[in-house]
């Protein structure tokens, strides 16, 4: 008997002896932000009202339709003026730039950001496991991993990976990759680098569907530290809960939407189509059928689903055009609200930022954080994710135990998301902290039609840009 049951003990010790090892890996297997610096240019890299119009005037290409075209543009983009430019664009170079150009604006980024954030943490650059850069406009040899390795004199054995041509969702890609080595490899730092070369990608024709770049695009960049130790999780400020990637590249539609190309007289720029929209929406909707079960609480899906049956029901008892119906549709809309305390989303445009706000019934108070980001920063491509998280910060909104959304859209077509959860109360102002106290202001209006709205009744046979 004795026997027997020393016998039925083994395989019961071993099955616990499992489900902890399993555990522990699990835990092993998280991902946390330790901290992140978002970069800040120099104020004589700021693009204003007046040099706008003097960037503008420079380019020979254009006619008073295409003036017209731009200042609309500028003027509903709900961009600032304290935005900031690549050094080329200064010097008056940016028909003509350089190798050297892109390599020095991003080396000015990676030596500001990734020592503030290394410093901040007391990490030295040797102890970081894995590096993950992203610029999608500008390829170099040797790599701009290889520069960082080699300005800051990292381990020869130190994992890297540089991406280009992957867009503005390219920081949740980055970080997708920091989660699956993170899987395999127990206490790891990793540092992800995530930004854009404006320099080299200038556009200097007349392509509508390419100028509009020129409004959008601004310099930026951020530098995050990441770790799987889970004995620094009580540093960490946020961890990470879900990630889900939706790439649309099959459909051909999608495919050329945001394309790098030549125009019809061989400039290279950055081609945006009026099925831009179209694409963002599929793709958007695609990933939050994937992402909403992995978010939200059981019983607000349960009730979702409940609402949809019933609408689906009341169709099929009355009709879709059932006159007698007094109460009117049924909504059977998804509440983001019950399982998401903060949403950060892309700053793409103010479209986006619109369209965004009304698919997941958000309030102002939820858009105030890209709107004021794209205000002040402008549309920093990939790296504007954590201008918009800094906003959140430095606005002592996140508290221990909230979730933030993050929602980013790319060339390709893809839609990108994640979930973080806060783990302590934050209130760093990291990029804002000198000047949050003026956020949001009383209007977000830019003076360029009051600047330049004289555009508008000028005559098209006697208009002279020089004059």
């Amino acid at each position: 008997m004795e026997l027997f049951s020393f016998l039925l003990i083994i395989p019961i010790f071993y099955l616990l002896f499992k489900i902890w090892n399993w555990i522990n890996d699990v835990r092993d297997q998280q991902c946390y932000i330790l901290d992140y610096q978002c970069y800040k240019p120099s104020d004589d890299r700021m693009v204003g009202t007046e040099f706008s119009g003097e960037l503008i005037k420079r380019n020979k290409n254009l006619g008073l339709n295409e003036y017209k075209f731009l200042l609309k543009a500028i003027v509903s983009s709900g961009i600032g003026e304290q935005t900031y430019a690549p050094r080329i664009i200064f010097s008056g170079r940016e028909e003509s730039p350089k190798l050297e150009d892109g390599i020095l604006e991003m080396e000015e980024f990676f030596h500001d950001s990734i020592e503030k954030v290394l410093s901040r943490a007391g990490i030295s650059p040797q102890e970081i496991d894995l590096l993950v850069v992203n610029v999608s406009m500008l390829s170099a040899v040797p790599s701009l991993c290889s520069r960082i390795i080699n300005h800051f004199k990292m381990r020869p054995d130190i994992k890297s990976f540089n991406l280009t041509g992957m867009g503005c969702s390219a920081s949740l890609i980055s970080l997708d990759i920091v989660r699956n080595v993170f899987k395999s490899y127990k206490n790891k730092f990793a540092l992800l680098v995530t930004s854009e070369s404006l320099s080299p990608n200038w556009y200097a024709g007349n392509d509508r569907s390419m100028i509009l770049s020129n409004c959008l695009f601004r310099s930026g960049g951020c530098a995050v530290l990441l770790t799987n130790n889970k004995s620094l999780k009580h540093r960490a400020m946020f961890k990470l809960k879900c990630l889900v990637r939706t790439h649309h590249g099959a459909k051909d539609e999608s495919y050329g939407c945001c394309i790098q190309r030549e125009d019809d007289k061989g400039k290279m720029g950055f081609h945006l189509s009026k099925s831009l929209p179209k694409a963002a929406t599929r793709s958007f909707v695609d990933n939050l059928r994937v992402i909403t079960p992995k978010i939200l609480p059981v019983r607000e899906l349960v009730r979702f689903m409940a609402v949809s049956l019933l609408k689906k029901w009341n169709v099929v008892r009355h009709g879709s055009s059932h006159k007698g119906a007094s109460q009117g549709p049924i909504k059977a809309g998804v509440n983001f609200k019950s399982g998401v305390d903060h949403f950060c989303i892309h700053t793409g445009g103010k479209a986006v930022i619109d369209g965004i706000g009304i698919s997941l019934d958000l309030t102002e108070y939820d858009l105030e954080p890209a709107r004021m980001t794209l205000h002040r920063f402008g549309n920093t491509s990939a790296s504007s994710l954590w201008y918009v998280l800094a906003y959140m910060e430095a606005k002592k909104r996140l508290k221990k135990g909230d979730k933030v959304l993050m929602i980013s859209f790319g060339a390709g077509f893809k839609c990108n998301s994640c979930l973080w959860e806060v783990v302590r109360d934050l209130g760093d102002g990291n990029v804002w902290k000198d000047e949050i106290y003026m956020y949001p202001p009383k209007t977000l209006v830019n003076p360029y039609m009051e600047k330049f709205g004289w555009i508008q009744d000028e005559d098209p046979s006697t208009f002279n840009p020089g004059d």
